[in-house]
């Protein structure tokens, strides 16, 4: 139920204390590492995989953990070290068709699920193993994680996804059905073998794209204009721009019927401003719905005030204080001394849930996510007709305003918002976020000055009822901390591509087929909010809603041409749009906040 007015301070469910996340004691390092570099294990295809094995010293048999990585297995090395010292058999394989492991390498097919099956069982097999295996790592290799548990292998016991991506419509490569811009210099980077592109960037190849790379059109030969090299995959993505395309037959894993297979309990984590944050919330919802044992349907999520890196203290040039790094690979350790090695060390009694809120800068647990006793907050929009750019009269209200009202704005796809990050294709923190917002192609609505705080933590919805003058179009979402010295902090984001509103489901998004959009006419548009916040909007704060079609380069734009496959669109076909946001008691324009009440 929505919220007509924002009170500061009521207390809270009991369950909720203010904890970070505690390693509490863990395994010791007290074995020395042997190292075995490039053993090859055949999958049951006869394709061999290259995997560098981390033993500890002493007598086994030791519990493994594996991870699966197309970034060459050389790079996680001090890590597998580590836990090695700790009494773990650390495998680190190449994925298929990746550095030194055979077969073709395309990110999106199946045999990466059973790859991971086969690898688990060839580890829970070997005579220095004690039949418990675990994975690690993050974003492709959260990936991987959840690709094998997906297939059940018996020998895994337990998964510690970080910052995985959710299936490849919901993010990446398209978020929301919109493709990111730096998922084009990913596939440029993985494009081969080896990390391959056109031009070196300081992280070995992927780098962030200049303004001109991404004008290009149509979409579907940028792979050639990137250069490319053996990255036929790239045309499979543009060719299919909905989810039921043969080509993502087989790796979505987000679905009931796949969660109802995984056995293993999952430790996700990630960031606030991870750019693959909608997985690890949307697998922790989902294994606890429908896991298909006891254990299983018990996930643990942490979120930190973090990007994709995890666990750093200073995001953005922003500290969080001296709570916000914690002893995450001693957690982790926790985790699995418990699930591979047996110890009764209580972590399955923590909390299962750990969020830091930011502003305060403390950690906090709950029983679930959403947070228990989130109220559900309507801020409306409202204007008097020239919302245009943060000089515009926009203005955001907790009741409904009492009059009908509408602005509007030229999006052409020549002259696209600027997107103010995007450093190496992630989100760098609470970016100052103010250029794009003196454009008048950018809507911008704010509440007035907050006078005490309010803390903000949780999913974020916004319901734009919205009209162009093309057959389709973007429509991006954004939330804004404006401070007291005019500083304009941007913290979370929706996108959704108009053609792929579902009408038969309160206008959200749909990832499977296109709709219809008829030019001038207003559609409702629900759109769930991907990178979310924890945040108290502190005195002197106020909240800032931006709306726009484009934020380039990060998302590539739409030419509004209305072709069913927009990546096949020319040049000469981008068309001007006129977009119109309507607002007021007929057509109520709002955000949906999770606002959090603390003593």
């Amino acid at each position: 139920m929505a919220v007509a007015a924002v009170a500061a301070w009521v207390v809270v469910p009991p369950s909720a204390a203010a904890q970070a996340p505690d390693p509490g004691s863990y395994s010791p390092a007290v074995h020395e590492v042997i190292e075995e570099r490039g053993h090859l294990v055949s999958m049951r295809d006869g394709i061999r995989l290259s995997t560098d094995i981390y033993f500890p010293d002493g007598e086994g048999p030791f519990p493994a953990i594996l991870t699966i990585t197309p970034y060459d297995n050389n790079g996680p090395r001090d890590r597998a070290r580590w836990f090695a010292r700790r009494g773990y058999v650390v495998v680190l394989a190449d994925s298929r068709g990746r550095y030194d492991s055979g077969g073709e390498w395309d990110p999106f097919i199946v045999e990466h699920k059973t790859d991971g099956y086969d690898l688990v069982e060839w580890i829970g097999a070997q005579p220095w193993s004690n039949g418990n295996v675990g994975m690690i790592g993050g974003s492709y290799l959260g990936w991987t994680q959840w690709w094998t548990a997906s297939q059940a292998p018996p020998s895994l016991k337990a998964i510690a996804p970080e910052v995985a991506p959710p299936d490849p419509f919901d993010n990446i490569p398209y978020q929301q059905g919109i493709m990111l811009g730096p998922f084009v210099d990913w596939a440029a980077w993985m494009s081969g073998r080896t990390a391959q592109v056109k031009e070196e960037g300081p992280y070995g190849g992927f780098t962030n794209s200049r303004w001109e790379d991404l004008l290009h059109a149509p979409y579907l030969t940028l792979d050639e204009a990137r250069g490319m090299q053996d990255g036929g995959w790239w045309k499979s993505w543009i060719n299919g721009y909905v989810a039921t395309d043969p080509y993502w037959d087989g790796m979505e894993y987000q679905s009931p019927e796949t969660w109802s297979r995984i056995t293993v309990p999952a430790l996700n984590m990630t960031g606030w401003f991870d750019a693959d944050f909608p997985g690890s919330p949307i697998n922790y919802l989902g294994m606890k719905a429908h896991g298909a044992t006891p254990e299983s349907r018990r996930p643990r999520l942490i979120i930190g005030p973090w990007f994709h890196g995890l666990n750093d203290r200073v995001v953005g040039g922003i500290d969080y204080g001296p709570e916000a790094r914690i002893d995450l690979d001693g957690y982790i350790a926790r985790w699995y001394d418990h699930f591979l090695k047996g110890i009764d060390n209580g972590v399955e009694n923590d909390p299962p849930v750990h969020v830091f809120v930011m502003g305060p800068n403390r950690w906090y647990t709950a029983d679930g996510w959403p947070l228990p006793g989130t109220e559900w907050t309507d801020l409306y929009l409202t204007s008097g007709g020239s919302a245009n750019s943060s000089r515009g009269d926009g203005a955001l209200r907790w009741e409904m305003p009492a009059a009908d009202g509408s602005d509007t704005y030229v999006y052409d796809p020549n002259d696209p918002t600027p997107s103010p990050y995007g450093d190496h294709g992630h989100i760098p923190g609470a970016v100052e976020a103010g250029g794009p917002a003196l454009r008048d192609d950018v809507l911008v609505y704010e509440t007035p000055v907050f006078q005490e705080p309010m803390e903000v933590t949780g999913p974020i919805e916004a319901v734009l009822h919205a009209s162009t003058s093309a057959r389709d179009t973007d429509w991006m979402v954004r939330l804004v901390d404006v401070g007291p010295d005019g500083s304009a902090m941007l913290l979370a984001e929706a996108v959704m591509r108009a053609r792929h509103r579902d009408p038969e489901n309160d206008g959200r998004f749909n990832s499977d087929r296109l709709s219809e959009i008829e030019p001038g006419r207003a559609y409702r548009y629900h759109l769930e909010f991907w990178r979310v916040t924890g945040s108290v909007f502190g005195p002197g704060h106020r909240i800032r809603v931006e709306i726009s079609s484009s934020y380039y380069p990060f998302y590539l734009r739409n030419l509004n041409s209305g072709r069913d496959n927009a990546g096949l669109a020319g040049p000469d076909e981008a068309v001007v749009a006129t977009q119109t946001i309507h607002h007021g008691p007929t057509h109520p324009s709002k955000v949906v906040l999770p606002v959090i009440r603390r003593r």
